[in-house]
């Protein structure tokens, strides 16, 4: 498992690159504002199918949630793109026994509340059209393991261009309040919020 590292030079620089990135990309940064619950960490679960996801969602935590950001990746991607780390990136290995370490870890960042824990519970890039987001079994986990201490999110992200050369992001964000009893419960929960923020993005018109 490779664990964050903190480097405050590193962090300002990757943020203002972040930043300047994104305002070079994107036209427009939609997003709503969930109602947060005090003492409580993030626990934010989100679609994945760019390589925009995490920075897009890194912004939205700078402008709306205002933690510290961490973020699961796939240890093959944290050994290709290494400065991950110092953006408060840590690895999962879902082939090794290092798994068990990574949820633990997920679950111990959850205790603080001045953290937020960005997974994508898909596990792997999928298409922005999908109908139905896959789910990986181990965020259940972190959620047994970290108990109450959390509140949970969902996001959902759609990239749209219409009539101008650069897209626009749209990031749906709902609060999961209910207790799920399973794995299988959750994935619906999102699902939901996945079909529902679709919904809204078809009804977009320019």
């Amino acid at each position: 498992m490779i664990y964050p590292k903190k480097n405050r030079f590193i962090l300002w620089f990757m943020e203002k690159y972040t930043d300047f990135a994104l305002q070079q990309t994107f036209r427009q940064i939609s997003y709503n504002h969930p109602e947060l619950l005090p003492g409580k960490s993030v626990l934010l679960l989100a679609n994945h199918f760019s390589y925009w996801d995490g920075l897009l969602l890194h912004h939205i935590n700078k402008q709306v949630f205002k933690k510290n950001f961490h973020v699961m990746i796939l240890e093959e991607t944290a050994q290709k793109e290494v400065f991950l780390k110092y953006a408060g990136a840590f690895t999962v290995n879902k082939n090794s026994r290092d798994v068990i370490k990574s949820l633990d870890y997920a679950a111990a960042l959850l205790s603080n509340p001045d953290n937020l824990v960005l997974i994508f519970p898909q596990g792997a890039l999928h298409s922005n059209f999908v109908d139905e987001v896959a789910f990986e079994k181990g965020v259940f986990k972190i959620m047994e393991r970290a108990q109450d201490s959390f509140q949970l999110l969902f996001a959902v992200t759609f990239i749209e261009y219409f009539q101008y050369k650069k897209p626009s992001a749209f990031v749906n964000l709902a609060s999961a309040a209910e207790k799920f009893a399973d794995i299988a419960a959750l994935k619906n929960a999102f699902q939901k919020h996945y079909e529902n923020a679709k919904l809204q993005q078809s009804k977009i018109v320019v």
